[in-house]
């Protein structure tokens, strides 16, 4: 970090989690709001891929209850 970021992250830290939390997304969305729009874009694309898959019974259905026992996660 530089001299200059220092003196910002010490006073950031004395915020709350909730006031950190809302930073660091200001922060995270100031970055590039471009790239966000084409990854938006491109799983907008891969939902709509998917559901025509299904839609031509390409793909299986499984349940939510089915993956979670399958994983493990619901005994």
């Amino acid at each position: 970090m530089s001299g200059k970021s220092t003196p910002v992250l010490e006073e950031a830290l004395l915020l709350t989690p909730v006031e950190r939390a809302e930073l660091a997304e200001r922060l995270l969305t100031s970055l590039d709001s471009s790239s966000q729009s084409e990854i938006d874009r491109v799983w907008a694309q891969e939902a709509e891929e998917r559901l025509d898959a299904y839609e031509r019974g390409e793909i299986k259905v499984v349940s939510a209850t089915e993956v979670l026992v399958r994983s493990g996660a619901k005994r």
